[in-house]
């Protein structure tokens, strides 16, 4: 078990009709893992959209018994899950696609439809909470790619179709009209690749399964809907991650090669100006199924995933940073809960908000915070003055115990704390420092960095 670091970190307490600033020690690492409130419904190979509002809707995946059609809303200001209306299908490894307009597309996917994969695409309003079926896809597919393009329009591409028959096929959907058109095909079948696109309005498609795991990538051109290889990849790979760096360069890690029978500690960076790719650091575990976020300050945090040989369970705990500037990796705090096949969501405030996804005991529910600014919801389970000016209040944060010294020599704007009285009485949580005049015994701090 690792230590954990000692973070003297500030407090606002609201408390009474008193706001108080303390001075906190903090038992957990600068940027951590907090779990917070589960999902209202189990599920993985879910799809998860940052919505214009700063709420993340999480739709379909399958569930503990069956596809699911339902969707719920992450709020960060309150931390709380809550059912929205369901789709029209029930449907998993489909995609979503924030559009220019505010609403999300969905399209394809594997439910029940014929062979069990999907045509059908639908349109999320979150003015209304309501779904409305658009154009269906041209060619039912899931486990496919969708790329929202300069112009507006969703480039989707490849994936698997009826009797896992793998496609080359692309399409694009116009808003405008709610139709689909097909366009041009790629020169390989893939399933479970990567599509990013890059800076100068092309797409980049890169390994996936076809025959065998590819190395093969290719680029698509939206002004003329046609595909060109470029430079491959220097190992054949599926379930990995690729994510746009902030110079242009698209890293791709981890991922599953069936010939080698193994997951991958490699990652490697493409170039879109030599069109080739280079092998960068390797990561200091082996994963495939994992999800990779672009964090503010430029680097990426790869998170879970699946290595078929981890000793006591394939579903992974760990957590790692990707430092472009040395093109490393450095291990992070582990996730609260193993998982594979989950969704991570960038929120506005820099904190990762990790979702479901399918862990030891089967599809989980839970869900948890990553970043150096974390809400924590958490109890105060003791208070002990230890003398006329100071107070000792322990709390607890999910099994994680806590300490906060609160003296007069905190410039609190008490000179005698002895009329400092705090209720044990369970009330509801308090946003510190925006709620005064509601004693209460749950509280929420913010760990700054």
């Amino acid at each position: 078990m690792k230590m954990a670091t000692r973070k003297t970190i500030p407090l606002a307490l609201a408390l009474g009709a008193l706001a108080l600033n303390l001075s906190v020690i903090h038992e957990s690492k600068a940027t951590s893992w907090v779990t917070i409130n589960p999902l209202t419904t189990a599920r993985h190979s879910h799809t998860a959209t940052l919505l214009p509002n700063g709420k993340v809707l999480v739709v379909g995946g399958l569930g503990t018994t069956n596809y699911l059609s339902s969707a719920e809303l992450y709020n960060p200001s309150s931390g709380t899950w809550t059912n929205t209306g369901s789709m029209n299908n029930v449907r998993e490894d489909h995609t979503a696609t924030l559009l220019p307009n505010g609403k999300v597309l969905v399209a394809g996917g594997f439910g029940l439809g014929v062979g069990g994969v999907l045509s059908s695409a639908e349109l999320y309003d979150p003015s209304s909470g309501t779904w409305t079926n658009t154009g269906s896809l041209t060619t039912a597919r899931y486990l496919h790619t969708a790329t929202l393009l300069p112009n507006g329009q969703v480039l989707v591409a490849g994936g698997d179709t009826a009797s896992s028959f793998l496609l080359s096929s692309a399409e694009f959907y116009d808003p405008s009209s709610g139709t689909w058109t097909n366009t041009g095909s790629m020169n390989a079948v893939r399933g479970q690749f990567t599509a990013t696109l890059l800076p100068n309005g092309q797409v980049l498609v890169a390994g996936g399964d076809g025959d065998g795991e590819l190395s093969s990538a290719e680029l698509y051109y939206p002004s003329s809907g046609t595909w060109t290889n470029t430079g491959s990849m220097n190992t054949g790979r599926d379930q990995f991650t690729s994510t746009l760096l902030p110079n242009g360069e698209v890293l791709a890690a981890g991922g599953y090669n069936d010939a080698n029978g193994d997951d991958f500690f490699s990652a490697e960076l493409y170039n879109p100006v030599s069109m080739t790719w280079t092998n960068t650091g390797s990561m200091n575990n082996q994963r495939s199924g994992q999800t990779a976020t672009l964090l503010p300050n430029g680097q990426v945090l790869v998170a879970g995933g699946f290595y078929y040989f981890n000793p006591g369970s394939p579903e992974l705990f760990s957590a790692e940073v990707y430092y472009p500037s040395s093109g490393t990796w450095t291990n992070t705090g582990s996730l609260n809960t193993p998982r594979y096949h989950h969704t991570a969501t960038l929120l506005p405030n820099g904190q990762v908000l990790v979702a479901g996804g399918y862990g030891p005991s089967g599809v989980i529910s839970s869900a948890e915070l990553y970043g150096s600014a974390i809400n924590i919801p958490f109890e105060i389970t003791s208070i002990m003055r230890t003398n006329a000016n100071d107070l000792l209040i322990t709390w607890n944060t999910r099994g994680t115990t806590n300490f906060v010294q609160v003296t007069a020599s905190l410039r609190t704007g008490f000179t005698d704390l002895t009329s400092f009285v705090i209720t044990t009485a369970k009330t509801n949580f308090l946003d510190v420092g925006v709620v005064a005049n509601m004693p209460a015994r749950f509280y929420r701090i913010r760990s700054p960095q």
